[in-house]
């Protein structure tokens, strides 16, 4: 699923990473607001879906290697994660949707979990 489907189905804002929509593939998500979570738990190449808006949003999803970041609950990120997705060329949206129905609407339409195994 391309990066513009998925801001349709969100009835997302592009807040970085315009030139990216039609370009960058997902198949799977991650959804937390404890980056400890993402760092554990994510697989590579997942977009990462959260309320968290400082920086190690950003830092987070560089590290992992995911491939964006949907803010959810209508969250504007701070300005310094912004700038600092624009510099590492990672792709920001934002919907107003909350998490429990970004996540459904992602999965309803296709959209896989992202996730290492749980002992």
């Amino acid at each position: 699923m391309k990066l513009s489907e998925i801001k349709k189905i969100l009835d997302a804002d592009v807040i970085v990473g315009e030139e990216m929509l039609n370009t960058v593939d997902v198949e799977t998500a991650f959804a937390s607001d404890l980056l400890s979570d993402v760092l554990a738990y994510a697989k590579e190449r997942a977009l990462f879906i959260t309320g968290l808006t400082n920086p190690q949003v950003v830092r987070t999803v560089e590290v992992l290697d995911l491939i964006g970041v949907v803010f959810v609950r209508g969250k504007v990120p701070q300005m310094d994660t912004v700038e600092l997705a624009k510099r590492k060329n990672i792709p920001l949206l934002r919907t107003k949707c909350i998490m429990f129905e970004t996540c459904g609407r992602l999965y309803g339409a296709g959209m896989k979990a992202s996730i290492e195994k749980v002992d």
